[in-house]
């Protein structure tokens, strides 16, 4: 019993200390696996990027990045804006509504041409997608002479297919062109006209996915330089005053591209969900363009000075544009 009291008396002053540890151990908050979700977002920062088109096999990486959430792995919370009714990212940047955009090369150096100061920050494809896609009975480009060719109004359609004609040896203004809008695959089908400037990893994929038989002749094989036709873009504010953020994007979707190379089928099945499109024809779509996401994301120099070459003396644009002002090089290593 003198043991029992003894001990009693040890304890009986620590009482008050004890139960204000307790006190201060019940106010702190329990960080469990959602909690640790909430923290990872807290310090992240907001972005949004703008899609050129509706989603499609070549915005794979980035639906990939934000799907296993490689964009908060680089200190980035990123959020996808699809396009509106009428498809301009150029719009969704300079009216804030996007930090960085996807674009076509020549509307980007449109854009500059019009007093932009927009810059290019990375690439999504490494090669030009546009090609001139024609009916089989045209064995070669200079069999365009005298034929139908359907425009779509767009200043890179004429360019393309100067390019594809007189690469071959053809004269350019013998070809008869004539606008169809956005009509590309419905009027080769129907054998409306005999070829038009198009893309070979959407239109062209599409009409072997039909059955259609066609010729396709891509404007790189015809004299054209390895320029990468898809790039992703910033105004110059947002990247002077956040850098940082931009190089955390072009880092997820860096990883993104790794991701869908190395399995393609989710992004696949993402893609179909976010455009509503065949899962067929998305598939055949990503595995034509998939080799053009290498090296993922990267911007080459001799490259672009020869695009800039290429868009003026066809062109597009009026002026050859200055690249060190049109693109950054070191955002990625």
């Amino acid at each position: 019993m003198r043991a029992e009291h003894r001990l009693q008396g040890l304890w009986k002053p620590l009482v008050p200390a004890l139960l204000a540890v307790l006190t201060v151990l019940v106010g702190l908050p329990v960080i469990g696996c959602g909690d640790e979700g909430k923290e990872r977002r807290r310090s992240t920062v907001s972005a949004v990027i703008g899609l050129d088109f509706t989603p499609n096999a070549v915005h794979a990486p980035i639906y990939t990045a934000v799907r296993k959430r490689l964009d908060e792995k680089h200190g980035v919370s990123l959020r996808i804006r699809p396009p509106g009714s009428s498809p301009d990212s150029l719009k969704l940047l300079s009216s804030g509504r996007a930090d960085v955009a996807v674009l076509d090369i020549h509307d980007l150096g449109l854009a500059r041409e019009r007093g932009a100061d927009v810059v290019g920050v990375g690439a999504l494809v490494q090669r030009p997608l546009a090609a001139i896609i024609a009916q089989p009975d045209i064995r070669r480009p200079r069999d365009l002479e005298g034929r139908r060719v359907g425009v779509s109004g767009l200043p890179s359609d004429p360019a393309v297919l100067r390019a594809v004609v007189e690469g071959d040896g053809g004269r350019y203004r013998e070809v008869r062109q004539t606008t169809i809008g956005f009509a590309a695959v419905p009027n080769l089908i129907e054998k409306k006209i005999d070829a038009v400037p198009a893309f070979w990893n959407a239109e062209g994929v599409t009409l072997r996915q039909r059955g259609v038989r066609t010729r396709e002749f891509r404007v790189d094989d015809f004299g054209a330089p390895p320029y990468p036709e898809v790039v992703l873009f910033t105004t110059r504010r947002t990247l002077e005053r956040r850098r940082g953020m931009v190089q955390g994007i072009l880092r997820a979707l860096r990883d993104g591209t790794e991701s869908v190379l190395a399995d393609p089928e989710p992004a696949i099945r993402e893609i179909v969900r976010a455009g509503g499109g065949d899962e067929r024809l998305v598939r055949a779509q990503l595995k034509a363009v998939a080799p053009a996401f290498r090296p993922p994301l990267s911007l080459n120099r001799r490259a672009l000075e020869r695009w800039a070459d290429f868009d003026e003396r066809f062109g597009i644009l009026r002026r050859r544009p200055d690249v060190g002002r049109a693109f950054e090089f070191d955002l990625i290593d």
